[in-house]
């Protein structure tokens, strides 16, 4: 017989509570066992299936590796591949637009507004590392363009300190964080920054008022320039084809209540036999039965087990019995209806990672700590 959804989520919760007789009650489980896990709800992606943004390749990289990798014991929250800190990596999309027209401070300049929403993260977290990625799509829309080789683009980054009154002069309002050249090849090309004490900043309501990014093609007249309309919209036979621009903020962030000493996960083969005894069982948590497939990437389920049977006397060394539990299972023994016998319970977990999309279609990586049942005990 299938498991329901219900019995597949209270074995997910380890909460062993009989009798859930209403709907209310089951969603006061899964509010709390979402909570555990360090999200205040239920993520529910704006995206559709199809539009939603795809999970970056350097994301897939960690979660497959996450399995493998060795963590010490005196620093088990690390990202290896930022060397920082964390336990949770996002890549936070930018919401910010295309400004129509060219920029009035440069004429020749087309001007881009850029904006990340760090209200993503949630007060307890503690912001490790805030990385811009900027990568620059050259697609030559002429034959000709290709036989031109590369085309050298000027980047400019600013910060905007406030917001900019109507009719102001908006480079007041702006500070440069970066300029450079670009050379555009047909291969994607990106330009990488540290934010983390920006990011840190707009973390505080009313303090985001975001990038605005400049590109200027070099050694073009500004006379064969086109304007940039929304939309990338460009006419047939442009003088020069802007690249196509994408911009994400990968945010590495710690949980400090999801951080914890942990052992690496090794594969726990579990028993099938049937016995009374105190010890780990199977059991398979599928994400699509429990209704969260819509916002989980990956896993689609995961192995986590949980721990049944009785603690009988004399206790073994197998079950892993306290010296407390040894004396309660003795005194058990000789007054069965006053003293109840120890409890089977997980002595031993391991970590899983998780990739998600939240509530901004923001592709997120999470490792979290005591998800498995490695080895049971009595206690």
């Amino acid at each position: 017989m299938r498991p329901t959804p219900t019995r597949l989520l209270l074995a997910a919760c380890f909460l062993h509570v009989c009798g859930l007789s209403n709907v209310e009650e089951l969603k006061s489980q899964e509010r709390l066992f979402l909570s555990s896990l360090g999200l205040s709800g239920r993520p529910r992606p704006a995206g559709s299936g199809q539009a939603r943004r795809r999970v970056p390749s350097a994301l897939w990289r960690m979660f497959r590796g996450s399995e493998n990798v060795q963590v010490p014991e005196s620093d088990p929250c690390t990202v290896a591949e930022y060397g920082v800190r964390g336990n949770i990596i996002r890549y936070v999309q930018d919401q910010g637009r295309l400004v129509s027209g060219w920029s009035s401070s440069c004429q020749a300049c087309l001007e881009r507004q850029l904006f990340f929403n760090m209200s993503v993260l949630q007060p307890v977290e503690l912001l490790s590392l805030a990385q811009l990625e900027i990568t620059f799509h050259w697609q030559p829309l002429r034959a000709a363009e290709l036989l031109q080789g590369p085309q050298a683009l000027s980047v400019s980054l600013y910060k905007v300190i406030r917001a900019t009154l109507r009719g102001a002069n908006p480079q007041a309002n702006r500070r440069l964080l970066l300029s450079q050249s670009v050379r555009l090849q047909p291969e994607p090309t990106s330009v990488t920054m540290d934010l983390t004490s920006l990011a840190e900043s707009w973390r505080k309501p009313g303090r985001n008022y975001g990038l605005v990014l400049e590109l200027l093609p070099l050694s073009a007249d500004p006379d064969e320039l086109l304007p940039f309309r929304p939309g990338n919209s460009l006419p047939l036979e442009p003088a020069f084809n802007l690249p196509l621009v994408q911009a994400s903020l990968v945010a590495v962030s710690l949980d400090p209540h999801q951080c914890r000493s942990r052992q690496r996960r090794s594969a726990v083969h579990l028993p099938v036999t049937p016995s009374n005894v105190c010890k780990a069982r199977r059991l398979y948590i599928d994400f699509k039965d429990v209704g969260w497939q819509d916002w989980i990437i990956a896993p689609q389920g995961y192995m986590a087990n949980y721990c049944h049977g009785e603690c009988p006397f004399p206790l073994s060394e197998s079950l892993n019995g306290t010296n407390h539990a040894i004396l309660q299972t003795l005194v058990h023994s000789l007054d069965p209806h006053g003293t109840p016998q120890p409890c089977c319970v997980p002595i031993r977990l391991s970590p899983i990672s998780m990739l998600y999309y939240d509530n901004n279609d923001n592709v997120v990586l999470r490792h979290y700590q005591d998800m498995v049942v490695d080895e049971c005990g009595c206690r």
